[in-house]
């Protein structure tokens, strides 16, 4: 089924190059190609990328035990953008090809791989006000909606992995606006499904709400770096952008609201006769981008907390499910040493309730090396952390990684 999905892929691919009007191949990291219609009246800029992962860990309390090992292709896409009918009419569409992006396969996503990662519409309707139909990241933390091919260092934190939104099926609405000659305003407002991505069989619950808002007091980032690892851009002046976020998920179904697993009641589990338990679920985020000549420092806290964080059955019993509320705190910065060669450093504090989850505070610390060799597009990264783990065995892991982006 995979291999037959990627070749349908490929094969429209083909076939758009041969009917376009002109197809012509970019420099390095700007896609495979771009497609022109023949009226002029659509763009395609196809482009592929893949990350190969190596990670080596041991446990540490007694010292270097347990070693493991691990390689493998961590992430594969196949992306697709451009406009249609007219430039203000922008779309997205990008496909997961290895096997961790299409993992988690279930009865609500029709027992299948789940390929699509991103597939909406950004129509700008009007002025600076432009609005976002489909699938796609919901405007949470900083450090998710930043690429994974823009990282400044080999994977993202704990924090996002506890706390991130993720991608959902919605409607966003997207407005920026100034309120001095460089003060910068940006603010979103997203209303989705309240489930994750690539779900087909109904909704669980309520919708999920979204709001976040940015400001740029010293003005806009150079190309995009307010979502981007690393100053590549060497800001000639400092940059910053602060922003505030609140989620609420209402009668949410998951342990991690959108995300984790769903909390299944009266002994049920996937499938037509599940029951689940809800509650409602906010999600509160605060982040900062800094960038100056090559120096830059990202922070984020994430704080999330439910209505009743214990899952209960019809009789009041509790299940052993439980929202994952806490809070956590990620400290990362850069510098360049060249304009290749970076290093950087990241800490890590993840605390989920105690009293609810049984488990006890996380601290993870983190160095970096990145070799740029084509920006982002062309990069090898390396790191090592060091995570102390309150309730089990602390932990070093070593990662090797190489990005490329077509």
């Amino acid at each position: 089924m995979k291999l037959k999905s990627l070749l349908i892929t490929l094969s429209m691919v083909v076939f758009m190059s041969i009917n376009a009007q002109e197809t012509n191949t970019p420099k390095f990291g700007k896609g495979l190609f771009n497609l022109i219609g023949k009226d002029s009246t659509w763009t395609m800029k196809v482009g592929l990328r893949f990350q190969t992962l190596a990670t080596a860990g041991w446990d540490v309390n007694n010292g270097l035990s347990n070693p493991s090992s691990n390689m493998l292709i961590r992430r594969s896409r196949l992306k697709f953008d451009g406009w249609a009918f007219s430039p203000k009419l922008k779309y997205k569409l990008e496909l997961g090809l290895s096997n961790r992006d299409e993992s988690g396969g279930s009865y609500f996503t029709h027992n299948s791989p789940r390929h699509i990662l991103d597939a909406v519409l950004k129509w700008n309707f009007s002025g600076n006000w432009v609005i976002w139909i489909g699938q796609t990241k919901l405007p949470g933390n900083r450090e998710r909606v930043i690429s994974s091919g823009d990282l400044q260092m080999v994977d993202r934190s704990l924090l996002n992995s506890r706390f991130t939104i993720d991608r959902d099926i919605g409607v966003q609405l997207r407005h920026k606006f100034k309120l001095s000659d460089n003060f910068l305003v940006k603010h979103i407002y997203a209303i989705s499904q309240g489930e994750g991505r690539n779900i087909t069989r109904g909704n669980v619950g309520g919708h999920q709400y979204t709001a976040r808002i940015e400001l740029f007091p010293f003005g806009d980032f150079s190309g995009k770096g307010d979502y981007k690892g690393s100053d590549l851009k060497f800001e000639e002046n400092p940059k910053l952008s602060l922003a505030f976020n609140y989620d609420y998920n209402n009668n949410a179904s998951k342990t991690r609201s959108n995300q984790g697993s769903y909390m299944f009641i009266n002994g049920t589990s996937a499938g037509s006769s599940a029951e689940f338990y809800t509650t409602n679920i906010s999600t509160f985020y605060i982040d900062a981008m800094y960038k100056h000549k090559g120096f830059s420092f990202m922070a984020e806290y994430a704080s999330r907390d439910a209505a009743d964080p214990f899952a209960k059955n019809s009789d009041g019993s509790l299940t052993g499910d439980e929202v994952q509320v806490g809070n956590g705190l990620n400290l990362q910065t850069g510098y360049l040493l060249s304009k290749t060669v970076e290093v950087s450093a990241r800490y890590t504090n993840i605390s989920l309730d105690k009293s609810i989850t049984g488990k006890g505070a996380e601290n993870q610390y983190t160095l970096g090396l990145s070799k740029y060799i084509v920006g982002h597009k062309l990069k090898v990264q390396t790191d090592v952390s060091y995570t102390d783990i309150g309730f089990k065995t602390n932990q070093l892991l070593y990662r090797f990684q190489v990005d490329i982006h077509f």
